[in-house]
């Protein structure tokens, strides 16, 4: 059957907004979210060697990113250290396409950006769960309230007001990036 041109841009201009959209949500949330449960499991009264594990989290945020991105390109690449271990311990026979097949693609654009992006977004939680006033959980405690009241009473409410505008300005700064890159 006979195809307009305009039939085929309008096909490309919804698989472009249908990517768009899940960008948005999978990149900004899955930092957000991630790197606040990563925050809260770090800072947490019985968590040892806190400082440590700030190190290992913010050591991606550390090396250039453009370095970062050549690593993870290099790493899954056809010949990359990933698809020859997998192929010397007998898990696959070929080569797992990450970079040409364009669904593996995307799912790996999304998993480098977590690991880029969680370590921002654990630093600034942890500077807003270190300025907390312990009396207010001293006083949920006397109260009666468990860890999870605690949490959505206190904790969230002041993570939320503080980093509330993060996650719409993560979403432009990220989405700006995609565009020059």
């Amino acid at each position: 059957m006979y195809k307009r041109q305009g039939d085929s841009i309008g096909s490309t201009f919804w698989s472009v907004l249908g990517w768009t959209l899940i960008w948005a949500v999978a990149a900004t949330f899955s930092n957000y979210i991630l790197g606040m449960i990563l925050a809260i499991v770090i800072n947490r009264k019985g968590t040892r060697c806190k400082a440590f594990w700030r190190f290992c989290f913010v050591l991606s945020a550390a090396v250039p990113q453009f370095v970062s991105l050549l690593l993870m390109r290099t790493i899954f690449s056809q010949n990359g250290i990933v698809n020859t271990l997998l192929l010397n311990a007998g898990i696959i026979e070929k080569a797992i396409p990450f970079w040409s097949n364009t669904t593996l693609a995307r799912v790996m654009v999304v998993v480098i950006n977590i690991w880029v992006g969680i370590p921002f977004t654990m630093l600034q939680v942890t500077g807003v769960l270190q300025n907390i006033p312990a009396d207010l959980y001293e006083a949920a405690t006397v109260d009666g309230a468990g860890p999870v009241r605690t949490f959505f009473s206190i904790t969230l409410p002041y993570m939320l007001f503080v980093t509330g505008p993060y996650p719409v300005s993560y979403t432009h700064l990220r989405a700006h990036e995609t565009r020059h890159d």
